[in-house]
């Protein structure tokens, strides 16, 4: 459903609601799935309306959805169970075992044994577990509070719990609003028109008198004081601790999300007590997949694809590398004037000198305030940089271990058996005062920079278990950290000026690929890419992922957003050799606009970037290749003097 028929939905309710249609509202709001009403859903919960309880979660999750509704699930059967036992219904708490708690059974058969004993007491508080058990009202509200918390941490709801702000009967308004333009399209219009029905568009006789054209005041359509309303949910946000909306970024993304499992934050295991998120909830058995992007993961990981030779060339080309500087100017013109006369005579095409660095190239970062300083890391595990304007190398750093006392037992292990790393992401901070390093290796080094070759140790962080695939900077909460992704299929979030970790974000099911930060409506959220082509979206709590999507040719995939933060792109490499560069639309979480020009059957992942919030470059058969984002052919391509990989 496109975004404006949801919220048409919206519309309705709103008005399902002030016509105190109260039935309809929730049938709508159970049927389109796009609005949980938490006060609805509490009142039916306390007026132990049970078929009604699960009617209502059925137009929003399954039992077996995910952990978090299991657990739902499970809770509210449990206090049905519990009542009839209460009421020494045996025959009704016996209909309760057999047709709604049966099915727990294959996630948890000694619980499951445990609550048919129950049947055997006379009274269930008999049991340890159940001693505290109280009066119905009470153990309803235990109760209907631990599935508050979990239907807000359940990603399945994180868009559903916060009806959006309209101003008071929104549609009247709409239709008055075509009223009145359908009267100034009439060729006659009537002074006071009579408007009779909206089942066909409105017309005024012929004229009988002076022409005043007059706007529509049908009282039938005019303002009605609105009766009740939905409630305000304040505490029922969609995310928790974060009180404040997500960014249209992410939240047109989950408005089909994938039903998948998501890492728990506190979603507590099944069990006979009162709710408790002690523990964690018993994990369902994996089917397995047969899905032949998954076969990019092997024991050892290697690096999927051989991203540690993203340029596509061998050691021995590698061996004698220049990085090849190409001029880039634009027009002095403004940015609305120039969007329209861009042309591929503005880029570059001449290559202006080359930088022999003597190993192969494997990242590059320009400092983002002094910008002939270019940051280099290379396959042997060294970093330079570079002043652009003398061709100088100012600093130039190989790789060692900082300190071998604080290095993991894996880590040692690795470095035993193949001393060899190499360098997979360089970076600087915002500021350019850090650069950091991310290596093949579980190994991400940070540099303070202090002017031409002064290079200080500042952090050394064992960060992930195999190679640390990208980095980044951000700025959560104003303080300044550092992201990282890795072969253990994690991301994770350091200061950046202690070590110290901030978030393990757990819930690709492959090695993580790259990262994104972002921030947009005041709200700091990460896109991270697997190698199975897996996007997910995080903000910076312990509720995992925001958002499960596949990004096209489901492979090694890089996302990136226009400087000025308004456009998202995205490119990457299928298992197959595939390429595929498009733009996202972030209010439906859908592709946009596709880019061709690929070769088929690329050797390695194609790396891309933005610039000047107009075009887009992509190394691809020894050619850079250039896009306007605005159109899906090529603009023109550069061949840099026949010196560039094939795969840059």
């Amino acid at each position: 459903m496109s975004s404006l028929s949801r919220e048409l939905v919206f519309l309705i309710l709103q008005f399902l609601d002030e016509e105190k249609f109260k039935e309809s509202v929730h049938k709508l709001e159970q049927e389109s799935g796009f609005f949980f009403n938490m006060k609805y859903f509490e009142d039916i919960v306390n007026n132990g309306e049970w078929d009604d309880v699960e009617k209502y979660l059925s137009g929003f999750t399954k039992v077996d959805d995910n952990r978090y509704s299991m657990k739902i699930f499970f809770e509210i059967r449990k206090q049905k169970y519990l009542e009839a036992l209460d009421k020494h219904d045996r025959a009704k708490a016996v209909e309760i075992l057999v047709k709604d708690l049966k099915v727990f059974s294959a996630f948890n058969d000694e619980l499951f044994k445990e609550i048919t004993q129950l049947l055997t007491l006379e009274n269930f508080r008999e049991n340890e577990q159940l001693s505290k058990y109280g009066d119905t009202k009470s153990a309803r509200g235990i109760m209907l509070a631990e599935l508050k918390k979990l239907i807000e941490a359940n990603p399945l709801f994180r868009d559903k719990l916060q009806f959006p702000t309209l101003k008071n009967s929104r549609l009247r308004t709409l239709i008055n609003q075509s009223l009145n333009w359908q009267h100034q399209l009439c060729k006659n219009p009537r002074p006071n028109p009579d408007i009779k029905t909206l089942f066909v568009d409105h017309t005024c006789g012929q004229p009988n008198g002076a022409r005043a054209p007059s706007p529509v005041t049908n009282p039938l359509m005019g303002t009605i004081p609105k009766a009740g309303g939905f409630p305000p949910l304040g505490a029922h946000g969609p995310f928790q601790p974060v009180q404040a909306p997500l960014p249209t970024s992410i939240a047109g993304w989950m408005a089909n999300p994938s039903a998948v499992p998501h890492p728990a934050a506190s979603a507590g295991p099944m069990g006979l007590g009162a709710p408790s998120n002690a523990a964690n909830i018993l994990k369902r058995p994996r089917t397995p997949t047969n899905n032949p992007a998954m076969d990019y993961q092997t024991a050892d990981s290697e690096h999927v694809l051989k991203r540690t030779r993203p340029l596509g060339m061998s050691d021995e080309q590698g061996n004698n590398l220049s990085v090849n500087i190409l001029p880039i100017q634009y027009p002095g013109q403004s940015q609305s004037h120039a969007q329209s006369l861009y042309s591929s005579d503005e880029l570059p095409k001449n290559v202006v000198m080359s930088l022999h660095q003597g190993s192969a190239i494997k990242s590059m970062d320009f400092h983002p305030v002094q910008q002939t300083l270019l940051l280099v890391g290379t396959n042997v595990g060294d970093i330079a940089i570079w002043e652009l304007g003398n061709r100088e190398r100012l600093a130039h750093r190989n790789f060692k271990i900082w300190d071998s006392s604080t290095c993991s037992m894996p880590l040692q292990s690795a470095l035993a058996k193949e001393p060899s790393i190499s360098v997979n992401r360089v970076m600087w901070s915002p500021d350019g005062a850090l650069l950091g390093v991310a290596y093949s290796k579980h190994i991400v080094h940070v540099h303070s920079y202090h002017g031409r070759d002064d290079v200080r140790h500042h952090l050394e962080i064992d960060a992930h278990v195999g190679a640390v695939n990208d980095l980044a900077f951000s700025h959560p909460n104003k303080q300044l950290c550092i992201i990282t992704c890795g072969d253990d299929k994690s991301i994770k979030v350091w200061d950046a000026v202690t070590g110290a970790k901030q978030y393990t974000f757990e819930g690709h099911e492959a090695p993580v690929f790259s990262v994104c930060p972002h921030y947009k409506e005041n709200i700091q959220f990460i896109f991270s890419t697997a190698v199975d082509g897996k996007i997910k979206a995080w903000l910076y709590d312990n509720l995992g992922s925001r958002v499960d999507y596949d990004a096209p040719g489901q492979g090694c995939t890089t996302m990136s957003y226009s400087a000025d933060g308004t456009r998202l792109f995205s490119c990457g490499t299928s298992k197959e050799g595939d390429s595929y560069l498009v733009e996202w639309n972030e209010s439906e979480g859908a592709v946009k606009r596709t880019y061709g020009g690929f070769r088929k059957h690329s050797v390695g992942v194609v790396q891309f970037d933005t610039t000047k919030n107009r075009f887009l470059a992509v190394g691809d058969e020894f050619l850079i290749k250039i896009w306007d984002m605005d159109s899906q052919n090529i603009l023109t391509t550069i061949e840099a003097d026949g010196g560039l990989p094939v795969i840059i």
